[in-house]
């Protein structure tokens, strides 16, 4: 691994850990519900997948991978709420997913920390490809309701909470999370 890309590792870890120290905050605050703690498990989760490979063991795969089937039950739980917990589960899934691809590959000197994950001759698969689509209109559109809700309020008379309120606060470490498992996709 180059020193730029462990660098690029580290960085998403230090990301990826913050977003979800920030959801754990936010989720033992009375009424904040199970979806930010299904948050704080997925950025955790991110944070310990984007260590480099070497790091965490042969026990840290399979270990994340339980637990995202764990975290994949529960937000098939939440739907029963309504479709908006359907994220959770995708990203549950996905992070099933880069944890079997990475267990798989890891016997081939091929990993997802190292960058290479599915091998080179293959091609992108079609799975992998289907997720880069999808986190890719995520960043983008909650990046876009980040930037109007930012500036819906500039416009008005009205008094306006800070620019790092807790909502703001809410979508960009959501923002960040899509950014990162965007990222942990490409490294694939």
């Amino acid at each position: 691994m180059s020193l730029s890309s462990s660098v690029s590792a580290w960085l998403l870890v230090l990301l990826c850990a913050t977003s979800g120290a920030y959801c754990l905050r936010r989720a033992g605050r009375s009424g904040a519900g199970s979806a930010a703690a299904g948050e704080a498990v997925m950025g955790f989760g991110m944070a310990l997948m984007a260590v480099p490979l070497g790091l965490g063991g042969d026990w840290q795969t399979p270990v994340l991978g339980a637990v995202f089937c764990g975290a994949a039950l529960h937000a098939l739980w939440l739907l029963r709420g309504g479709l908006h917990h359907a994220h959770h589960l995708v990203g549950s899934l996905t992070m099933v997913y880069m944890a079997l691809a990475a267990w798989t590959g890891a016997g081939s000197g091929a990993g997802h920390g190292g960058g290479a994950g599915h091998g080179h001759g293959g091609g992108l698969p079609l799975v992998t490809g289907l997720l880069l689509v999808y986190y890719a209109g995520y960043v983008v559109l909650g990046g876009a309701r980040l930037v109007t809700a930012g500036g819906a309020g500039a416009h008005s008379d009205a008094p306006v909470a800070s620019p790092t309120g807790p909502a703001e606060v809410i979508r960009a470490c959501r923002l960040t999370m899509g950014m990162g498992m965007l990222a942990m996709l490409l490294m694939m």
